[in-house]
C-alpha cells in the first residue's frame, strides 16, 4: 500500500502490513488504537539497519494490547530493510547515505532523502511524540543514552520520563529529532547495545523505556518499570571526527572521565606511524567510541558528554 491507515477511527485494532513511502522501498509497520481517545506515538527503529537491539524492541512492541491504552502508537521498526538486510553500517546500500542525516529532505532527492522527506511531510505532522530507536552499530560500543532537540522543554521531559542514565541535549542538521522537533513534536533517540549485539538485557532496558514514554504521556496507566536513576545526567556531546584513514587505538575506555588536552586516541598507520593524535576539547566522560580497527577520514571517533551548567 502507497498510504497508513487512518491513526484515529475510535476503533481497538492491532493492524500490520507493508508500506512503499517511496518509490523502491517496501518498509513494515504496526499500528495498536486503544479504545480511548489519547495521543498518536509515532516509533522509529532501524533507521541503521544494523542496530538490532533497537528493533527487537520495536518489533516487540508492535504486539501491545490496544486494551488499556490510550491513543495510538504507530511502529515503523526498520525503515532501512536493505541496512537489515546486509548488515549495513549507518548507510542505505541504495544510495550510501546516511538517513539520519538527511532530515528534512527532498522529495526530488536520493532515496534517502526521499523517506526523509516522506517522514517529515507524512508522518510527523500526525504525530505527537517521537521515540526514534537507535543503538551501537557493527563498529560502535556505547553506554546507555537518549538525545533530545536542545531548547525542546517537551522532549527534555520525554527523555527524563524515558529514564537512560544519561540524557544528550543535540543540536545540529539532519537529525530525525531535530526535524520533528521543528514541527513542534517531543521526540527522542533512545540508544542501547553496542557493536550490533543484542540479548535480552538490551531489548528489556529499551522497551522499559518505552512504557515508562507512553505513561508519561498519559497511554498507558501504571505500574511501569522504574528506571535505574531519579533523573539522567543532562550533558552536551562533541563529537571529533577522524582527520585521516588509518587504523583507530583508542586510550579510553565507556564511561572515563577525561579532562581538556587528555589524549583520547591515536590513528596510525599500518607501519605504526602516528598521523593523529585525538585530544579532548573539553572535561567529561566517554559515551561511545568505535570499536573497529579500520577508520575513515571523516568518520566519528567517540563521543564526550560534559555535564550541562545550571
Amino acid at each position: 500500500m502507497d498510504t497508513l491507515p487512518a491513526l484515529h477511527t475510535g476503533t481497538p485494532r492491532s493492524e500490520r502490513g507493508f508500506i512503499t513511502p517511496v518509490e523502491g522501498l517496501e518498509i513494515p509497520f504496526g499500528l495498536v488504537e486503544g479504545a480511548a481517545p489519547g495521543p498518536i506515538l509515532l516509533v522509529t527503529a532501524g533507521v541503521h539497519g544494523s542496530e538490532y537491539c533497537s528493533i527487537e524492541a520495536a518489533l516487540r512492541l508492535m504486539g501491545q494490547a490496544p486494551d488499556g491504552l490510550a491513543g495510538t502508537i504507530l511502529v515503523l521498526p526498520i525503515l532501512n530493510p536493505s541496512g537489515f538486510r546486509q548488515r549495513s553500517i549507518y548507510v542505505m546500500p541504495e544510495d550510501g547515505r546516511n538517513l539520519n542525516r538527511m532530515f528534512p529532505g527532498r522529495p526530488d532527492g536520493t532515496l534517502s532523502e526521499r523517506l526523509a522527506d516522506w517522514l517529515v511531510t507524512k508522518i510527523y505532522p500526525q504525530a505527537d511524540a517521537y521515540l526514534d530507536l537507535h543503538g551501537g552499530d557493527l563498529s560502535e560500543a556505547l553506554a546507555p543514552f537518549s538525545l533530545f532537540p536542545s531548547g525542546s522543554e517537551a522532549s527534555q521531559a520525554l527523555a527524563i520520563a524515558f529514564g537512560l542514565p544519561v540524557s544528550v541535549a543535540a543540536g545540529g542538521e539532519g537529525y530525525t529529532i531535530n526535524a520533528a522537533g521543528r514541527l513542534g513534536v517531543p521526540s527522542l533517540i533512545a540508544e542501547v547495545g553496542g557493536n550490533g549485539l543484542w540479548d535480552e538485557a538490551g531489548v528489556t532496558a529499551m522497551t522499559a523505556g518505552i512504557d515508562r514514554a507512553l505513561h508519561h504521556l498519559g497511554m498507558i496507566p501504571g505500574p511501569v518499570p522504574a528506571a535505574p536513576q531519579e533523573r539522567p545526567r543532562m550533558v552536551t556531546m562533541w563529537v571529533p571526527a577522524a582527520g585521516a584513514d588509518g587504523l583507530w587505538y583508542p586510550a579510553t575506555e565507556i564511561g572515563q572521565t577525561v579532562a581538556a588536552g587528555d589524549v583520547l586516541g591515536e590513528i596510525r598507520d599500518v607501519f605504526g606511524a602516528v598521523r593523529e593524535t585525538i585530544r579532548s576539547q573539553q572535561d567529561g566522560f566517554i559515551l561511545y567510541r568505535l570499536s573497529s580497527l579500520a577508520v575513515n577520514r571523516g568518520e566519528a571517533l567517540l563521543g564526550v558528554g560534559t555535564p550541562l551548567q545550571n
